[in-house]
């Protein structure tokens, strides 16, 4: 019986392994060519090439993934046949419905191209939008699709002299002749130039640029500046075209241009700018509307860097909370939380029911709620040049900073006496703050005046340490012993928060004088470089200017001047409140390291100021004198010691050879040199918490534009949340626990009670999480009112089952509001066609993220000849629409009225609306929640955001003057009169605030809240609704 043949095998495994991966790859190519044949041929991972390389990821406008170079053009035309079949209009904004765009066009395919197409490209731009680098130009909300204005330029060398905006230009390159060219951009500011290996743009590849930060720039004419505007050469052919596409950013600076240049690689050459004996275009847009974008050619070049990486939110608002999802929990039937809280009247006396108010004084009686926990709506990240939210003058933070908060730690053996000092500068009570106009009148009155001389003691005068600014030196003498009338310490510590403390060392309003000697701060010049030496005849010292906002006494002082530094003797005159006197020459001479003494008996105060850029030709140096020093002349040995050892000077001949000694120091140092200050990096120093929130009121202030909203104490909000859970598990039997408080908002009135509206996530035993969304009102002890249309008076109320008598939660009549009440977006348009796309989209994507069918988008048209507005609309996967249309100008009052009379339901909130709104996905709950029919309105505060600034880099301010976006009952808007059409009529600005005076007359509350993540778009008015443009232009503008 023959054998197995092993060893053979063994010998040829190699051979046998090699045959087999060879029928596998036979068996594997056979199957792919028969699916491929049914149209389900094998997929590669997306992103990968043939080989199974990484291929860069294109994405479009709205971040739907693009097909790879390597498709095959029948793919596009095959979309396109389906897309046909289903009844779609592929020329249509958005045909595979709202949120989606069109197809990205990077096939090999193009239009169809003809001759007359030849001399000219296109031009597309995009204005208002700041920023010098290309990047910017991406992340501009309608790149590349709806640019501002389509036209057309004869050659690659664009110069519109204007600021801001951005170009795109593309089309056709048709080379002169066979052979190596190589191109150059040059541009102010950044620019990209890219271009195709053939006609199709999917094949565009970067070969220059000038900068991607935006600061680089080039001269008009300067190709070679940079390495990165000159490109490699490129071989071309004469009888074919190649796509290219330029791009350029130009921001408020500088002189605008973009140029494309091109040479033949040969030495000596200069770059040429492309003519248009050279270029055609890629499709003609003359006969398109703005809303056509199907033919718009998306290329690597339109996307690159538009998606970035997520990355941790430079703003908190950014972060995410649960307020932003809470309302896709299942909300709690209010019928189940009607016996929990005994029922009262709602009427508070902030109500505004047929009082008498001037036109647009309602804005001082709107309001502010407390928010708790934080929402983080406050903008710090704007506070580094606006800093309203802090109570201190912009002059006093400019000058000193927030230093007053801070208590400088004392070293061992250190006096206290620098408290006395610091406190003299600090504004410590906010009534303390001044107007320009006080501080005028105050320095004016400020007159010397003669002081009492003080007991005469020897004093010992001790070094303090410096203040921040090292410049300011200081010598106290030590403090009296105090009396038997005088045995009270003097306050030392330094209160970190505006609580009630005694009076201030400020305006007058000081502790008695007996408490410590009296001082004053006197400044003068130190020099290092030598001075002559006095011969019994002293120079006349130049006065020192008054430092404003600085009075350390309840009366005024008399004014002390030390001695400058040596200069030519020139005649001086003085002002005094009497006759003048000669300046007595200085019996003694004090010297220290960091500070000297030189009394100087004047009548001219010199205060010291806190500003450190002191130039380096004088530096003044503040000295602490007893009022005793300056108000007498001293006696020889009286009050003259060293500051350093502490030891008397002796008689005035001594005080000769310690100038002598001073002097030739001086001499040893380089002339016209000045001393450095040391830096203490030892100091520290103690804070106690502080709260600002407490500082602020809730009226709604309309000077600080970056505040958010108003933090309720936690303390507060969780005292009310307690209460409401033991009488709701006491009226279900402990069925719910509380799990978190997701948001509680309190409207205070102080005179009846405060306003709740409570939102807590709760979980039910034996059942899911549920959300409980209610108005409660604590009222206060013995507040009663009747109803406000004293129809109804409250019912008798019942005794209170708090046993220590604090106010009670009650449940106020007819504040509830619905869930499921329609919402009606009303937005009259013009010649807007790139932001009534971007609005369909955003209400498309809100319908889908939150499943929320009871909206309805009603869009007033005025004739608008940039787009077909209707037919937007009937694409669009809206839930519901209207569609009407008005002739004559844009009229903004009689566009909102009109979608007002076309809602049928007068128990449906109607939302005044503006076109340039990002919405956040919580927007239709937030409404409903603060829209409760005949008692309130909403306002939401939007932000603004700035040039440039685009949602996910929110930079901006809350618009807390507009009051445009607003969300009332159409019942209550019927009821004040609607919008007035009569005074407003071609205009709009001022129509919010007259429109507010009358809810408010009406009875009718208005919240006014900021709301996360809600923002309105930058945009210029310039060319908006072209209502008095020009006709006959050949641009198109949306």
């Amino acid at each position: 019986m023959p054998r197995f043949p092993v060893k053979k095998i063994r010998k040829q495994m190699k051979l046998l392994l090699l045959l087999l991966l060879l029928t596998c790859a036979a068996w594997l190519t056979y199957v792919h060519l028969s699916l491929a044949r049914q149209g389900r041929a094998l997929r590669q991972r997306p992103g990968s090439g043939r080989d199974g390389e990484k291929l860069p990821s294109v994405t479009d406008s709205h971040g739907v993934p693009a097909l790879p170079s390597t498709q095959r053009a029948e793919d596009s035309s095959e979309s396109q046949e389906e897309q046909a079949s289903e009844g779609r209009d592929p020329n249509m904004l958005f045909p595979g419905g709202a949120g989606r765009p069109p197809p990205l066009n990077l096939t090999h395919q193009t239009p169809p191209w003809r001759e007359e197409f030849k001399g000219q490209v296109n031009l597309h731009v995009f204005e208002d939008w700041c920023g010098g680098a290309v990047d910017h130009l991406r992340r501009n909300l309608h790149f590349p699709l709806f640019p501002h204005t389509r036209t057309i330029v004869k050659k690659l060398a664009v110069s519109p002299k204007w600021k801001n905006y951005g170009l795109r230009i593309f089309g056709f390159i048709h080379p002169a002749k066979d052979g190596d060219i190589q191109f150059s951009v040059a541009s102010d500011d950044n620019s990209e130039f890219w271009l195709s290996i053939d006609e199709s743009p999917a094949a565009a590849q970067l070969i220059a640029f000038v900068g991607k930060t935006g600061s680089e720039w080039t001269a008009p004419g300067e190709f070679t500046k940079f390495r990165s505007q000159v490109s490699k050469p490129r071989r071309l052919m004469a009888s074919r075209k190649y796509y290219f596409e330029l791009l350029h950013k130009q921001d408020d600076r500088g002189s605008d241009h973009v140029e494309v240049g091109w040479r033949a690689f040969l030495p000596g050459l200069k770059f040429e700018i492309i003519g248009s004996a050279h270029i055609s275009l890629y499709t003609d847009e003359s006969s398109l509307k703005m809303d056509h974008v199907a033919h718009i050619p998306q290329s690597l070049a339109s996307h690159v860097g538009s998606h970035f990486p997520q990355q941790e939110p430079s703003v908190d608002m950014l972060r995410p909370d649960p307020r932003d999802t809470f309302f896709l929990t299942p909300r709690m039937e209010p019928s189940s939380l009607e016996n929990v809280l005994e029922p009262c009247t709602y009427a508070p006396t902030y109500i505004l029911k047929d009082f008498p108010i001037a036109r647009y004084q309602g804005l001082q009686f709107v309001y502010l709620s407390f928010v708790y926990p934080n929402d983080y709506t406050r903008l710090t990240h704007m506070e580094t040049d606006n800093k309203c939210f802090y109570r201190e003058s912009p002059l006093y933070l400019e000058r000193f900073g927030f230093y007053k908060y801070m208590k400088m730690d004392k070293e061992e053996g250190e006096d206290d006496e620098e408290e006395v000092q610091r406190r003299a500068f600090l504004f410590l009570n906010p009534d303390d703050f001044l107007d320009d106009e006080d501080d005028q009148e105050l320095l004016d009155s400020l007159e010397p005046t003669e002081a009492s001389v003080p007991q005469s003691s020897r004093q010992t005068p001790t070094s303090v340490a410096p203040a921040k600014n090292k410049k300011l030196t200081v010598v106290t003498p030590a403090p009296p012993m105090p009396s038997s009338l005088d045995g009270q310490t003097p306050r030392r510590s330094r209160a970190l928060s505006w609580a009630a403390r005694p009076l201030p060392l400020f305006l007058g309003r000081a502790p008695p004088p007996h408490t410590a000697p009296s001082k004053v701060y006197v400044t003068r010049v130190r020099p290092v470089q030598p001075r002559p030496r006095s011969s019994g005849r002293a120079l006349p010292d130049p006065p020192w200017p008054h430092f404003p906002r600085v009075f350390l006494r309840p009366r005024p002082l008399p004014r002390v001047q030390l001695r400058a530094p040596p200069r030519s003797p020139q005649p001086h005159t003085r002002r005094t409140s009497g006759h003048q006197t000669p300046e007595p020459r200085p019996s003694a001479r004090a010297q220290a390291t960091h500070s000297q003494v030189a009394p100087v008996h004047a009548q001219e105060l010199a205060v010291p100021t806190a500003d450190s850029n002191w130039s380096a030709e004088a530096k003044p140096v503040t000295s602490f004198l007893s009022l005793s020093q300056v108000s007498r002349p001293q006696l020889p040995g009286e009050g003259e010691e060293e500051e350093e050892e502490g030891e008397d000077d002796g008689p005035p001949g001594e005080e000769a050879a310690s100038d002598d000694s001073e002097e030739e120091e001086a001499v040893a140092r380089p002339l016209g040199r000045w001393r450095e200050d040391a830096i203490d990096w030892q100091r520290t120093f103690s804070v106690g918490a502080v709260d600002f929130e407490l500082l602020r009121s809730d009226w709604n202030d309309l000077r600080c534009n970056v505040s958010g909203n108003l933090q309720l104490p936690e303390a507060e909000a969780v005292d009310v949340v307690a209460q409401y859970m033991e009488r709701l598990n006491e009226r279900h039997g402990g069925r719910f626990a509380l799990l978190r408080i997701v948001n509680v908002e309190k409207r205070r009135d102080s005179a009846r009670g405060s306003r709740f509206l409570l939102e807590l996530e709760l979980q039910e035993r034996g059942g899911g999480r549920l959300r409980l969304s209610e108005y409660v009102f604590l009222r206060l002890p013995g507040a009663r009112a009747g109803d406000a249309d004293g129809e109804s008076p409250e019912p008798p109320a019942a005794p209170s089952w708090r046993p220590d008598g604090r106010p009670e939660l009650c449940r106020p009549l007819r504040l509830a509001w619905r869930q499921d009440v329609m919402v009606h977006f009303i937005v009259p348009v013009k010649n807007q066609a790139r932001w009534v796309a971007q609005f369909l989209v955003d209400m498309a994507a809100l319908h889908v993220h939150t499943g929320d069918s009871h909206f309805n988008i009603i869009l007033v048209d005025f004739e608008s000849e940039d787009m077909d507005v209707e037919q937007a609309l009937r694409v669009a996967r809206l839930p519901r629409y209207q569609y009407l249309r008005r002739t004559g100008n844009f009229e903004r009052s009689a566009g909102l009225q009109a979608g007002v009379d076309a809602v049928e339901d007068p128990s449906s909130i109607v939302f005044l609306c503006d076109l340039h709104i990002h919405f956040p996905l919580n927007i239709l709950d937030g409404i409903r929640k603060h829209c409760v029919e005949g008692k309130l309105a909403f306002a939401p505060v939007v932000m603004r955001l700035g040039c440039g600034s685009s949602p996910g880099d929110p930079h901006g301010y809350w618009e807390v003057n507009g009051f445009g976006l607003f969300g009332i009952y159409k019942s209550d808007f019927d009821r004040v009169g609607g919008m007035n059409t009569e005074e407003f009529r071609d205009q709009w600005g001022g129509e919010d605030w007259e429109l507010l005076d009358r809810v408010l007359q009406a009875g009718l509350e208005v919240e006014r809240l900021r709301l996360r993540n809600f923002y309105h778009h930058y945009h210029s008015k310039r060319g908006m609704w072209g209502t008095r443009s020009r006709k006959g232009s050949r641009v198109e503008r949306s």
